[in-house]
């Protein structure tokens, strides 16, 4: 009896039912879960931006970004620290159980995101427009390593950003956001234009997206709780946070004088 007391009053603290689980310092294991996995992400990117201001500081490094450029970044930094500010009210109401809000904010900061991946797009198509790919760019022959660097540091980056949309998809709307996703797949690849960074790369990873939310969403279907919004947040937050390095190193940096 006092066993089952414990549990119930442990599920009532925590915000959960069904079996208890002891807590690792204080929080569940798909807390923990997602910590490690930003702990081992935070080396991968660490690894990104060491290679990056390395090369910088080494090389005769270019600097391609115009005005219009540094604007489209400024606007996609808005774009994620509002969505961080949207996120924070999903968990808010998530934890009021008011399921409308949590939602609604959701939403929105999925919203922001798909705004902030369109305008990353649009840069990265303008820069391919300008002869600058993976090995080459055209402004210092003698470093081809920055298109690889910019890339690379970038391309992780915006693949985490849309990983994180599908990922508020999942937890916000569950099964409806398969036809929503599947419906933005195939109107992409015969609506963009077939020479455009969206449709070269964008809707590959959609389609894989696509493909990885069915299999979750229909081998372990569940409602989404406080707990799973705010583990959602914390790797949203990481995400945004990492832009925070990038923006200045890689853009404010290398600014046209």
């Amino acid at each position: 009896m006092a066993d089952a007391t414990l549990q119930h009053n442990a599920a009532a603290v925590h915000g959960v039912g069904g079996e208890y689980e002891a807590p690792l310092l204080g929080a569940y294991s798909k807390k923990v879960g997602m910590w490690l996995f930003l702990a081992s992400d935070s080396l991968t990117f660490g690894a990104l931006l060491f290679a990056f201001s390395y090369n910088r500081i080494y090389s005769a490094w270019p600097t391609p970004f115009g005005k219009e450029s540094i604007i489209n970044a400024t606007v996609m930094t808005a774009c994620l620290l509002s969505s961080s500010l949207t996120m924070v009210l999903a968990v808010f109401a998530a934890q009021r159980h008011d399921r409308t809000w949590t939602r609604n904010w959701l939403l929105a900061t999925m919203g922001f995101g798909t705004a902030f991946i369109v305008l990353h797009g649009m840069e990265w198509t303008k820069l391919m427009g300008e002869g600058m790919m993976p090995w080459k760019n055209p402004w210092a022959d003698s470093v081809p390593q920055f298109g690889g660097t910019f890339f690379t540091l970038t391309g992780m980056h915006m693949l985490h950003v849309t990983i994180g949309v599908i990922y508020l998809g999942v937890v916000a709307l569950r099964k409806w956001f398969l036809p929503i996703l599947a419906a933005c797949w195939i109107g992409g690849y015969f609506l963009i234009p077939s020479n455009s960074f969206f449709h070269q790369y964008g809707i590959h990873v959609l389609g894989l997206g696509l493909i990885v939310a069915t299999v979750i969403l229909f081998l372990k279907p569940k409602d989404y709780d406080a707990h799973d919004v705010e583990v959602s947040g914390l790797y949203w937050h990481f995400v945004d946070l990492v832009w925070m390095f990038i923006f200045p190193l890689v853009y404010l940096l290398s600014t046209k004088v």
